[in-house]
């Protein structure tokens, strides 16, 4: 990888306030940091920085950093990270790494596939990528902007696995060789996706609401909140206690039902019987 020279100036603005100056004025705050040194507060120019993310085939940029009135005014530094804002896509913020031309260095570098798979234009199937960055190791100026896989020869079933992805001059492709870097497969069908997405599992912090009818609650009848008693049913309303109502209920307690047993009407006596409390 060639490195290209960016200008970069000390930041003495900080928090959120002072980020939010430097961008109105045109610049993006920075850091650079490295194993030898502390990490330093910098600003680059906005134009400047974008041009060069638009130039090259990835973030992956080694620069020549020139920082304005520094005791070490040039640096060679790996664009680390580099902060988009999620609607607008313009560059918030950007994070050097200082590194040594002689020590080999560990970065994440996207992968790119060329050509049209025999398994896609035959066969029906579908090119699926599995790894979008691979992690290699290599000096500074041997790091690839990226990794170019041809995936013309794929047929259906088949993929192209880490162990047989070629690396290039003196770059080292790091992990499991044996793990897919792209396949072709056979195109899901409408059962199969459903039976994958029954399948699926909660993710982390969806919640399954299953709302159990409680016990004499009729089915359809609004649910109260958590400690209120369920409204009563149409027509079922209680008349409100007014004065004297414990009264009345107590007369009303006190009060025989109709039909109930009472005192023997007149006449009611059968023949031969003695009412109680006559003599005979």
């Amino acid at each position: 990888m060639k490195s290209v020279p960016l200008n970069a100036f000390p930041r003495s603005l900080s928090r959120r306030a002072g980020a939010k100056k430097l961008r109105t004025g045109g610049r993006i705050p920075a850091v650079v940091y490295g194993r030898q040194n502390k990490p330093q507060n910098l600003e680059v120019d906005a134009e400047e920085m974008d041009d060069l993310i638009h130039r090259s085939a990835s973030e992956n940029l080694l620069v020549d950093l020139a920082v304005q009135d520094d005791s070490r005014p040039k640096r060679l530094a790996l664009v680390k990270e580099v902060q988009h804002h999620p609607l607008s896509g313009d560059v918030l913020h950007v994070d050097f790494h200082e590194v040594s031309e002689s020590e080999k260095v560990t970065v994440m570098v996207p992968v790119e596939t060329v050509g049209e798979a025999a398994g896609v234009k035959t066969g029906g199937g579908v090119l699926e990528h599995v790894l979008f960055k691979l992690k290699v190791r290599a000096l500074p100026k041997d790091l690839p902007e990226q990794i170019v896989i041809d995936v013309t020869h794929l047929e259906l079933g088949r993929a192209v696995h880490l162990g047989e992805v070629k690396a290039p001059a003196n770059v080292e492709i790091l992990g499991d060789k044996n793990i897919p870097v792209v396949a072709v497969a056979m195109p899901r069908t409408e059962e199969e996706e459903a039976a994958a997405t029954e399948a699926e599992p909660l993710a982390a912090g969806d919640v399954e609401m299953i709302k159990e009818k409680k016990e004499g609650e009729e089915e359809g009848a609004p649910a109260g909140k958590p400690g209120e008693k369920a409204p009563a049913a149409k027509g079922a309303e209680k008349a409100p206690a007014g004065k004297g109502a414990e009264k009345g209920a107590a007369k009303g307690a006190a009060t025989p039902e109709k039909g109930a047993a009472a005192a023997p009407a007149k006449g009611a006596e059968k023949k031969g019987e003695i009412p109680h409390g006559k003599k005979k």
